[in-house]
Formats: C-alpha cells, sequence, structure tokens
C-alpha cells in the first residue's frame, strides 16, 4: 500500500505544496535570521502534511483520523513549548512557537487536500509576521512594554552585526594587501 503512494502523482503533488509553502512561511524567518528558518520550516510542514495525508489514505470503516490531527497538535505545541526561553525576566521565541504552530496548521490543510487554502494561509502567516513587523518599526506606539525591550535589543544586534561585518571587510581587505605586497617581494 505505501509503496504505491509514491507512483500516485497527488503524492508527489502533496509532498511539492508542503515544501513550497514551508519555505514560504521558513523564508521570512530565515531572512530575519530568526529560528525555525527554511530548514526547519520545510521539515515541520512536510512532516506534519505526511503524517495527515497517511491517516487520511489510509483511515478506513472504523477509524477516526482527526485522532492523528489531535496528536499533532499536541506534538506540535510540545515543540513550539521548546522554542521559548526566559533571558532576563523576557519571554523569547513566543512568535517562533506560533509560527511553528502555524506551519503545522499548513500541513495540516495540505495533507487533508486543502491546498490552496494552505497557500493562503501562508501567505496571511508571511504578511503578518511582515506587516506587523513594519508598524513596530514605523510606530512607537507598537513598541510597549516587552515589544519595547525586544525592539532595543533587535535595532542593537543589527548595529552590532553591522559593525562585525565592517570590522571583517577591513580585516580582509588588510590580508588581501599584505598578500599582494608579500608576493611581490
Amino acid at each position: 500500500m505505501l509503496d504505491s503512494l509514491i507512483a500516485e502523482p497527488s503524492f508527489w503533488k502533496t509532498i511539492a505544496c508542503a515544501v513550497f509553502t514551508g519555505g514560504l512561511m521558513g523564508l521570512e524567518r530565515q531572512l530575519r535570521g530568526k529560528p525555525a528558518g527554511i530548514r526547519t520550516s520545510v521539515l515541520i510542514c512536510l512532516g506534519t502534511t505526511i503524517f495527515v495525508y497517511l491517516s487520511h489514505k489510509l483511515g478506513g470503516p472504523g477509524t477516526d483520523p482527526t485522532r492523528v490531527l489531535g496528536q499533532v497538535v499536541t506534538g506540535i505545541g510540545f515543540l513550539g513549548g521548546g522554542v521559548m526561553l526566559i533571558r532576563e525576566g523576557i519571554v523569547y521565541g513566543v512568535t517562533t512557537a506560533a509560527v511553528i504552530w502555524m506551519l503545522a496548521a499548513v500541513g495540516s490543510m495540505i495533507g487533508l487536500g486543502y491546498f490552496g487554502a494552505a497557500f493562503a494561509m501562508a501567505v496571511v502567516q508571511v504578511a503578518v509576521l511582515v506587516g506587523v513587523e513594519m508598524f513596530e518599526s514605523h510606530f512607537p506606539w507598537f513598541r510597549r512594554g516587552v515589544h519595547a525591550v525586544y525592539h532595543r535589543i533587535t535595532v542593537q544586534e543589527h548595529e552590532e552585526a553591522a559593525q562585525a561585518e565592517q570590522v571583517r571587510e577591513q580585516l580582509r581587505k588588510e590580508a588581501l594587501g599584505r598578500r599582494s605586497s608579500d608576493q611581490h617581494l
């Protein structure tokens, strides 16, 4: 039975949709340097898709394929809880946990064959993440409480990364200059 799944074009369409939507959702996280980037997002979406697809395909009379959905929710909740941590009284990773939750939800939709809706939800997730980030950057009243501290730390990290890159570039130039002067000797 399972070997015949590989020969089905619908199986590969399902897999391709999971890889694409997981990649789309992970791209935003990857570009911002957050956990659960492209690789992790694709694997979460793909794994969820396969579990739900198999339960949907293999389920017959007397079986309840929704039980797999319940187990996915529990397992993903555990995985999401693992990415959250508290540092200096601030909880980090809540958004990443929510992204992981959405990856599983979208993977479940794909596994059940709702490709269009899954793609739409992936686009909505990316729009929410990018849109709120834009609001926080441009409107100070979005940066209150924990979000103000988070924004300040994020800006500081970006500035430090830019300074570090400038130092690395300067060191590269100096190293290249030394090499070329050593070759002329």
